[in-house]
């Protein structure tokens, strides 16, 4: 089958969308299907206001409509709302050619969070954006309630996966952090993702549990941050085998998002043996149980908690989110044309 996806969200952004779209597409591809990805970084872009490293691309529909008329694909899928999305939306729509669409980002709580904008305001393009789709992919069940509950109905599931060749409980640790420990400054308490507001993570750096706090990840919050708590340690992005031994390294991982759709980290965390605390909210509430991870009001308390966990419990959990299973819900989802039933089952 022939696939484009269209997205807002591509390289060199670091992200859970990115992660997941780039590990979706190399699962397809294994497979023997025929990928377009239609980004970015394919037209001229202007920086995002108030966070420069999201590039805006200038994505005409004219440009992007020939990009998929010269594909003739067989599945088109816009997985995000932004510019490059809504000039591959109109050509579908002028086309006459159905579509899927996916909810990565709880969007209106990102832009409230930066801007102070009443979140409902930005739900009313959400729910004009989604309305033609043929199927609205979400990552848990709490999103496909929430969008059900602003009137978008036609919702499917898409699970995330977890890279296995990488994030594994045989893993071995950060030798930098694992050093911190030995000399006793552990727990290693371990963030990992973008470093903006809307993550929350002052809400980690200001608990008051002993060991040391490790933020691995960048963005637009990373000075201040950085500035006013000097005693938490700050690496920059991590990428592979350094991002998996950081996991490994980890005493517990730290979720403070009270924004997120699903949370690709905390998995990862997991699948190398590392429990997770975190606030009980949509994301942490779908992807974590019992034995694996402590959801609870006060950080503070789940962080401590998290710390008794079994790590070869925590490990199984989190190496059962693969991305076999994420792209054959991803395929299901789809609206394909030009096939037949036989077609579309191989």
């Amino acid at each position: 089958m022939r696939i484009a996806i269209a997205t807002d969200a591509w390289s060199p952004q670091v992200n859970g969308v990115v992660r997941t779209l780039q590990s979706v597409r190399a699962e397809l591809e294994r497979q023997g299907h025929e990928v377009l990805v239609v980004s970015p970084d394919l037209f001229y872009s202007l920086p995002c206001p108030t966070y420069p490293e999201i590039r805006l691309a200038l994505a005409s529909t004219n440009g992007v409509g020939k990009m998929l008329a010269d594909f003739n694909p067989h599945a088109i899928h816009l997985a995000t709302e932004g510019p490059v999305c809504l000039a591959a939306r109109r050509w579908c729509l002028t086309q006459n050619f159905p579509f899927t669409t996916a909810y990565h980002t709880q969007f209106p709580d990102y832009v409230s969070a930066r801007t102070g904008v009443n979140p409902e305001w930005i739900w009313r393009y959400i729910r004009w954006f989604h309305a033609p789709a043929q199927a609205i992919l979400a990552s848990t069940r709490s999103i496909e309630a929430t969008l059900k509950d602003h009137g978008l109905t036609r919702v499917r599931e898409w699970g995330r996966g977890v890279d296995l060749s990488l994030f594994s409980h045989e893993t071995a640790p950060d030798p930098e952090l694992r050093a911190l420990k030995q000399e006793g400054a552990g727990p290693i308490q371990l963030y990992v993702g973008r470093v903006a507001v809307e993550k929350n993570i002052e809400a980690f750096l200001t608990t008051a549990q002993p060991g040391t706090k490790v933020i691995v990840g960048d963005g637009p919050a990373r000075a201040s941050l950085e500035a006013r708590f000097p005693e938490a340690k700050f690496l920059g992005a991590r990428f592979g085998a350094e991002l998996a031994a950081a996991y490994a390294a980890a005493d517990v991982f730290v979720f403070p998002s009270r924004t997120d759709t699903f949370g690709l980290v905390m998995i990862e965390a997991m699948a190398c043996g590392t429990p997770v605390a975190a606030y009980p909210v949509t994301g942490p509430l779908d992807v974590l149980k019992p034995g694996v991870g402590v959801m609870d009001e006060d950080l503070d308390a789940a962080i401590a908690q998290a710390l008794t966990l079994d790590r070869t419990t925590c490990a199984a959990y989190g190496q059962s989110f693969t991305w076999e299973a994420s792209a054959r819900q991803f395929l299901k989802a789809l609206a394909p044309v030009g096939l037949d039933d036989a077609a579309i089952a191989a």
